[in-house]
């Protein structure tokens, strides 16, 4: 059976954190095989981390925006009770049930609330990735979804994160997808034929096509409380098995089953515990970049593309549609946490720190060619909710942000 074949776009020294220490280096852990050993020092070296963020909010006055007193916290999925992820549940079904704000001449397919958010993310794919504003554009995403479950659906917590490197041997049987009624749905059924998925490299570049390892499902979704979800934007790429959508743009409306293709083949390799530990021992933010997304057009396709094809499927195989995938939101959950994490070993030069390289441009890996990212750059969300400025965006602890990750 043919391969599918995914967009090209996916080819894609810590000091330590007590105040005043000096810097140490740490020999960096290969992500491909050192997942174990790296477990206990990941989880040491965060601890230090969070640490630090919470002796500065404890610096911070009664009258400061945030302070120890105010800040809220973002938990693991698997460490929230089974209450508290039945309310996320419960809240997202209701996204799914509430009527869109995106008009019909906007995007046919927008059919909810919850199409709301895939549609921006549509629409601004080629400006929020591999560009200045990725993470800071996220972020804001992520808040104006968190702001929707809570204000619109009665949400009761904030934003659960998906922790890659908890369930890396065996994402399939984690409570985010082990098909119970407070999971995120079950694993796809598992189809013997279904494709590895391939990148294809595009002309001009030297190379073989890449080819990611398929997981333990590939068909649809039958157990757990999305198993009769309706996905209806997408594909904008190419997906296997899967009807193009009616409009180039992918808004058009395209009603189909959820489909995951879940297991550890992709988490091991792009999003272990030994990729924790060197995404956080990145000195730069291009360095950081690099690891995260994956240098363009190779089969690097770090953290990011590995926890999106640890879900694969449809949409969770297609970058644009992607937050149609109901796991989207913790797999960015941990994105942000990551970053939030970077951000807090070097708060002076991180806070600020946009890149100057390829993907610090307002465009997708500078094509076309566009100015650099700077902080006082909108950030659009839509129909989604209020709009953003990127300098807003640089700490989860400043500005419209008052949160820390647990």
């Amino acid at each position: 059976m043919r391969a599918s074949v995914i967009a090209t776009c996916l080819a894609a020294t810590l000091a330590n954190v007590a105040s005043g220490a000096a810097i140490s280096k740490h020999e960096l852990r290969d992500a491909s095989n050192d997942h174990e050993s790296a477990k206990e020092p990941v989880k040491n070296l965060i601890a230090e981390i969070q640490q630090k963020l919470i002796d500065e909010l404890s610096t911070r006055g009664p009258d400061a925006a945030c302070n120890l007193d105010k800040v809220v916290y973002r938990r693991e999925y698997g460490d929230l009770t089974r209450e508290e992820r039945l309310d996320y549940v419960r809240a997202m079904q209701c996204m799914m049930d509430a009527p869109a704000k995106t008009p019909a001449s906007v995007s046919p397919g927008a059919k909810n609330r919850f199409d709301d958010f895939v549609v921006t993310h549509i629409q601004q794919t080629f400006t929020a990735h591999y560009s200045g504003n990725f993470q800071a554009w996220h972020r804001w995403f992520m808040h104006s979804w968190e702001k929707a479950l809570r204000d619109e659906c009665g949400y009761k917590g904030y934003q659960p994160y998906w922790d890659w490197s908890k369930y890396a041997e065996a994402p399939q049987d984690s409570p985010i997808f082990n098909g119970e009624d407070d999971s995120m749905g079950g694993n796809g059924e598992y189809l013997p034929d279904f494709p590895n998925s391939v990148i294809v490299l595009p002309e001009g570049v030297t190379g073989d096509d890449i080819v990611l390892p398929r997981g333990l499902g590939g068909g649809l979704v039958t157990k757990g409380p999305f198993a009769n979800m309706t996905v209806n934007l997408g594909p904008f790429g190419a997906l296997h098995d899967t009807p193009p959508n009616p409009q180039a743009d992918g808004l058009g409306y395209n009603p189909r089953p959820l489909k995951r293709d879940v297991g550890p083949a992709m988490n091991m390799r792009y999003a272990n515990a030994s990729t924790v530990w060197n995404l956080l021992h990145k000195p730069d933010i291009k360095e950081y970049r690099l690891l995260l997304e994956g240098p363009f057009n190779t089969g690097e396709i770090g953290p990011h593309g590995g926890g999106h094809y640890t879900i694969n499927g449809d949409p969770g195989g297609d970058f644009w549609t992607a937050p149609a995938e109901p796991a989207f939101y913790l797999h960015h959950g941990m994105m942000d946490r990551m970053w939030s994490l970077w951000q807090a070993v070097d708060p002076e030069t991180r806070h600020v720190d946009l890149d100057a390289g390829a993907y610090g441009h307002r465009t997708w890996n500078n094509e076309p060619p566009s100015p650099l990212t700077t902080l006082d750059d909108t950030i659009d969300m839509g129909y989604v909710g209020e709009g953003s400025v990127i300098r807003d965006q640089m700490s989860t602890i400043d500005g419209p942000h008052c949160y820390l990750y647990r």
